[in-house]
């Protein structure tokens, strides 16, 4: 399995069936860390971390605190991600295949939405938005 990145009219395959997303809260500051998976044509996410709890970043009841992060397994189901960027929040940190590095530079440009999703190596498979 693999997943592609789309943005401004290119698309970049990624060979790797699972991927990190990181980022930080606007508000509050603090680090948000997501783990997911592609399975069946589909994004699994399996982990989710956060440095902190503030507004609208409330870690669930089942959550366990570990090395200062509250981490629990929500085993969400999505066909794509849809990534907004914004100069001022910092952009996202995406971690696949040996690499992490920031949105931007896995795309090579500067763009606003990027939609993630699983599909083929040609990335012609893009669920709608």
């Amino acid at each position: 399995m693999s997943f592609c990145l789309a943005a401004a009219g290119l698309a970049v395959h990624v060979a790797a069936s699972a991927f990190s997303l990181s980022w930080t809260h606007t508000i509050e500051h603090t680090l948000w860390q997501e783990e997911w998976r592609v399975e069946n044509d589909r994004l699994v996410l399996v982990e989710a971390r956060v440095k902190g709890s503030g507004a609208g970043m409330e870690p669930p009841p089942e959550a366990r605190l570990e090395d200062g992060f509250y981490v629990w397994q929500p085993m969400i189901e999505q066909d794509a991600l849809l990534l907004r960027r914004d100069p001022q929040a910092g952009d996202w940190r995406l971690c696949a295949a040996g690499r992490c590095d920031d949105l931007e530079k896995w795309l090579g440009v500067d763009a606003d939405p990027v939609r993630l999703y699983a599909a083929g190596p040609d990335c012609a498979e893009a669920p709608p938005a």
